[in-house]
């Protein structure tokens, strides 16, 4: 049985037994490692020299500095510090310190290890007290090799803010007023089907709303289906015939303050061969004008406010909440997870 943990409230805590995105395969160079902070954890990534991905906890235990700061010696890890070295697995390989005379079972000692997964280019972190029970996700669309656009940028704010702030369904009048989107004066009534899918739910594939004008560059009639997942991933995939778009956005909390978003776009559509410097620069865009309101909310987040949501514009932040506390109590009393997210419509102006 897992060990039993407080429930969690919005903008508290994370949830764990869970995979969340650590890094694009194409980070990780095979001798190379990468520090990151990962749920308030330090986590080193590495992907060896046979090419196989790895984490361990960032933090020597002899002296606690940092083994993302060291280099590959052989398959294992070397300490800058003393040259204590660790194996994939976090086991200890070596004191050389000790002098030969030194008896010491150092196969004792060893760091944290996380599992990890590759998949679709993606490198997934498993942080919780179980192993992995179930693979990471997988999301339809990866076409058109590497992902066309990569964007990156730190949001100073809990996950549960930043998730939240990006499913929101009303704000794009308001913080995305651009010539080639959309205008606060174009707005239109909403009505959209939405129905639970695993670990989350869906708005089901549908024509793009008319006063949305970045469609249009991809001709035809686009069908778009927008698709959230435990614990933080968004995805929009959009089909033109037989032609694809998906837009993928991955966040994970560096700690209880800042969250990491990475945005990445595949599609094999020749608007993404020809149009790409433009999308690229509109999607960015977007990106920060996101980030730009997240800094502004904060001034009133410091406060510690009493949230006021109303049906139905912010009905996919309140499935978001169930959904974490369903899936903490799942983990908490060994049961399988049931998802809480009804089929409905909703309706709302944007």
């Amino acid at each position: 049985m897992p060990a039993a943990t407080a429930p969690l409230k919005f903008g508290q805590g994370f949830l764990t037994d869970i995979w969340w995105f650590a890094a694009l395969g194409s980070d990780l160079k095979p001798g190379k490692l990468a520090r990151h902070e990962i749920l308030g954890e330090p986590v080193m990534l590495g992907r060896s020299k046979a090419g196989t991905v790895f984490a361990l906890r960032d933090i020597c235990p002899h002296r606690a500095a940092p083994l993302s700061a060291g280099r590959f010696e052989g398959e294992s890890v070397e300490c800058p510090y003393h040259g204590w070295r660790f194996r994939a697995d976090g086991t200890c390989a070596a004191i050389p310190s000790l002098t030969d005379d030194q008896a010491m079972d150092i196969s004792r000692i060893a760091v944290r290890r996380y599992p990890v997964a590759e998949s679709q280019g993606l490198v997934f972190i498993w942080i919780g007290e179980s192993e992995p029970d179930r693979g990471p996700p997988e999301f339809p669309g990866t076409v058109g090799g590497r992902p066309k656009l990569v964007d990156r940028m730190t949001f100073d704010a809990h996950i549960d803010h930043a998730v939240v702030g990006l499913m929101d369904p009303a704000h794009g009048p308001y913080v995305h007023q651009q010539w080639w989107w959309r205008s606060a004066g174009s707005q239109h009534a909403k009505e959209k089907r939405f129905e639970p899918v695993e670990a989350g739910f869906s708005m089901i594939r549908h024509p793009p709303s008319k006063n949305s004008r970045a469609y249009a560059i991809l001709g035809g009639e686009p069908l778009t289906e927008i698709t959230f997942r435990l614990p933080a991933f968004r995805w929009e995939h959009v089909t033109v015939g037989k032609r694809q778009v998906l837009s993928l956005t991955c966040l994970t909390p560096a700690n209880e303050t800042s969250t990491r978003i990475t945005q990445l776009i595949w599609s094999d559509h020749k608007a993404f061969y020809l149009l790409r410097p433009f999308i690229a620069a509109g999607a960015r865009a977007f990106l920060r004008q996101d980030g730009a309101m997240v800094d502004l909310q904060n001034q009133g987040l410091k406060y510690d406010p009493t949230l006021l949501w109303i049906d139905d514009a912010d009905r996919q932040a309140k499935w978001y909440q169930a959904l974490k506390r369903e899936w903490a109590a799942s983990r908490r009393e060994g049961r399988p997870f049931k998802n809480p997210v009804q089929g409905a419509t909703l309706r709302w102006k944007s």
